[in-house]
């Protein structure tokens, strides 16, 4: 009798231990691993929504708006974006380009890429009013700041989120907007624009000719940018302190690096023209990715050895201390080591 006591004692015990040992594992920051189900990062991430698109409208060429409606949704301030999770299970990010105030639907709108990854494809051919879709955020990481005076340069579908911050500038508020794209037909809102700024707004049908139209910004004004990455990158050398929205990744650039999987006792080389995640998977396939530019989290990786080059608009300077976003994110040393 005292020895089955014994054993049960034992047994409970071991039991107790496996269940503490379960919670631990799964509040850890860092679990599931290798592969994160869910993006992992400092800032809280807001629910995911089921919103159904009650309006489809083509307002450009090549440019579909979606109004897509719900309850008490969150509130948004201009700048803001969201994930939209496309029938497909594809995330991409849109900015709201409709009314904050509007506490029942969000609107977005995406310009078609033919020869992009997909995501503005299955938009334009596959969401149709009374499609549901999942919709995270909203999130901002281009807030409209307060200053004395605003510069604006937008290109093409790139004046969706300076659309809401236009309306959102007091009337007597000094500001001038550059919008430029292929063609009039090519550009959204371009009328409401107009009707906004008057001869504040400057239309170019082209490649615009920044030192002529930006010459004399003074330089307490705050210069705003959201267009193709040619025409950021122009704005960044001209004005350091801009502030870009970026809906496509930063991965070209950099030299070929090795890449060690510790836990799997594979080592990998990353050519210059590719990316870890691209090379990873190439040997781990069901390494778990979504957005592939640096803005969900779901291919987050720990970083055990190596200096890492992070070009993701994600992690907190924190997470970036031993972490990673593979998709976009590259070496500034020879080789990195992850807890793969």
């Amino acid at each position: 009798m005292p020895k089955l006591r014994t054993v049960a004692v034992v047994a409970g015990a071991a039991l107790l231990a496996r269940r503490a040992m379960r919670r631990r594992i799964q509040a850890s920051p860092l679990w599931p691993m290798p592969a994160l189900e869910e993006p992992v990062s400092g800032r809280p991430r807001s629910r995911a929504l089921r919103l159904l698109v009650t309006s489809r409208e083509e307002v450009a060429e090549g440019v579909v708006q979606l109004r897509l409606e719900g309850h008490d949704l969150p509130r948004w301030e201009p700048g803001a974006h969201l994930d939209l999770v496309l029938p497909s299970g594809l995330v991409r990010q849109y900015s709201l380009c409709g009314d904050p105030e509007d506490g029942s639907s969000y609107t977005v709108a995406t310009r078609l890429v033919p020869d992009g990854r997909g995501g503005s494809r299955e938009v334009h051919e596959q969401v149709r009013e009374g499609t549901e879709l999942e919709v995270r955020g909203p999130r901002n990481r281009f807030p409209l700041v307060e200053a004395g005076s605003y510069v604006f340069v937008a290109g093409g579908i790139g004046i969706t989120p300076i659309l809401p911050m236009l309306r959102a500038l007091p009337e007597d508020a000094e500001w001038r907007l550059v919008y430029c794209g292929r063609s009039r037909a090519s550009m959204p809102f371009l009328e409401e624009v107009e009707k906004l700024g008057g001869d504040r707004v400057t239309v170019v049908e082209g490649i615009p000719e920044l030192d002529v139209l930006l010459a004399g910004v003074p330089e307490e004004a705050a210069v705003y940018c959201c267009g193709p990455e040619g025409l950021m990158a122009a704005l960044e050398e001209r004005f350091p302190g801009v502030h870009l929205e970026r809906f496509t990744p930063r991965t070209s650039g950099g030299d070929a690096f090795e890449v060690e999987l510790r836990r799997s006792g594979r080592t990998l080389t990353v050519p210059a023209d590719s990316t870890v995640l691209a090379a990873v998977r190439a040997e781990l396939p069901d390494t778990a990715y979504s957005c592939e530019q640096g803005f969900c989290g779901t291919c987050q990786q720990r970083v055990l050895e190596g200096e890492v080059d992070h070009r993701d608009e994600l992690l907190t300077d924190a997470e970036r201390a031993d972490s990673m976003l593979i998709c976009v994110s590259r070496a500034r040393s020879d080789r990195l080591v992850l807890d793969m």
